[in-house]
């Protein structure tokens, strides 16, 4: 029963059905076939939202939508054009500067090609820039968010493993910064090979003041978020209720351009979206349910430890699971479907739990600049009004980076683990 589900579920999706409906259709037939009394459908999909760790989701969601509104991603892309304008790529480096510091605001890929993307590609465009190259950047810079903090995709993992949230947070930091620099390395060559424009000349130190001191408030709120779960002060949920009052206060005392308009428009796009993510959490959180109940990862540790129980391989078959799952599905789907089946017996291999979790995000966030689904993909395209063919050929050297950092991710452990040692 427990393989019937998958192929009824992977059949429904194969037509074109909702995710949602793809997972909860099968389920409901198996409830109904094996008599279950009809209630356990609520009880378990009530059960599986009554968690702490996720009610960070919605409010770094918020966060996000709350910076949008506010002007403060104006004021970020202000700063990093300021800062790294002059650099070979010009505003191309702005881009991926600017991604790593909203990324570490707003915690969501999407989030940064919907907030910070409009603004950069259109700026890029206007200095002379390619809309499939402007393109480009902004897509593959969107991957870091994921993987810095804070990070939605983390939190879930964290939520569906029970693994520390804190430590995965941390785990992100070092690849985060090391597939910036990659993608800032990446887009400096490109630019001196095809003669792109910069800035004309260095910036002053008054320049760099001017520009670093409205931005100041929003680049001291990933700071504020680390320090206090480093130091113990709140937990990650905390956190984030910590950064959403800091952002109000910020944007309605320091800025003062936050109106009742933009806080009621911030909070109905955010509950738009948390409740796109959270009906599949309920959804899949049936679903896995049933997986237990019918031993299917069991069955499936059993499989994959007849193939090797060496941890380097096992993270390499872990990277071909969930980059493939990338590709089909949006990483939240993912994460709760795929990561209780295949986490288990990695784990009791002896792959770090904290490494497998920053493997199988990065892999999936990779499958957002993927086709067929990729939905980085479609949204900066209709964001530059590019081909996806257009938008796929300028993407082409920026996978060598995304590959680069993941092979890092893949075989430096200690480097992965080296902050949340930290806690341990």
């Amino acid at each position: 029963m427990g393989f019937m589900i998958l192929a009824l579920f992977l059949v429904f999706f194969l037509l074109g059905f909702p995710v949602v409906y793809a997972i909860l259709i099968p389920s409901v037939v198996y409830v109904l076939i094996e008599g279950f009394p009809i209630g356990l459908l609520g009880q378990r999909i009530t059960y599986s939202l009554d968690s702490f760790p996720l009610v960070a989701v919605p409010i770094f969601i918020f966060v996000g939508n709350l910076m949008n509104q506010s002007g403060i991603t104006d004021r970020i892309f202000h700063f990093a054009n300021t800062l790294v304008g002059r650099a070979p790529g010009g505003l191309a480096q702005v881009n991926i500067f600017s991604s790593l510091i909203f990324s570490g605001m707003s915690g969501a890929s999407l989030a940064d090609v919907g907030g910070l993307g409009k603004i950069e590609i259109e700026a890029m465009k206007k200095r002379g820039y390619g809309a499939p190259f402007s393109a480009a950047v902004t897509a593959s810079s969107a991957v870091v968010g994921p993987i810095f903090p804070p990070s939605i995709p983390l939190i879930v993992y964290g939520s569906v493993t029970s693994v520390s949230i804190v430590q995965l947070l941390l785990a992100g930091i070092v690849p985060a910064l090391i597939c910036t620099a990659l993608l800032m390395i990446t887009a400096a060559i490109l630019a001196i090979k095809h003669d792109m424009p910069r800035a004309p000349r260095l910036p002053t130190a008054r320049e760099l003041y001017q520009s670093f001191l409205p931005a100041l408030p929003a680049l001291l709120a990933p700071g504020l978020m680390i320090s206090g779960m480093l130091l113990g002060l709140f937990t990650p949920t905390e956190a984030a209720a910590v950064t959403a009052a800091y952002v109000l206060l910020v944007s309605s005392l320091f800025y003062r351009e936050l109106t009742w308009s933009h806080l009621i428009s911030s909070m109905m796009a955010t509950l738009k979206t948390t409740s796109a993510i959270l009906i599949i959490v309920a959804a899949a959180s049936m679903f896995g349910w049933i997986l237990s109940v019918e031993q299917i990862p069991q069955q499936f540790a059993a499989f994959i430890l007849q193939i090797s129980k060496d941890p380097l391989m096992l993270l390499l078959i872990a990277n071909l699971i969930f980059f493939i799952a990338g590709i089909f599905l949006d990483s939240t789907t993912a994460t709760l479907l795929i990561v209780p089946i295949v986490a288990p017996p990695m784990v009791l291999a002896g792959v770090d739990p904290v490494h497998l979790g920053i493997v199988a995000i990065f892999n999936l966030m990779i499958g957002l600049l993927t086709p067929p689904m990729g939905l980085s993909l479609f949204l900066v395209s209709s964001i530059a009004q590019v081909s996806l063919r257009q938008l796929l050929k300028a993407l082409i050297p920026f996978y060598i980076p995304l590959l680069i950092t993941l092979a890092i991710i893949t075989f430096a452990t200690d480097l992965v683990l080296w902050l949340p040692g930290f806690l341990r």
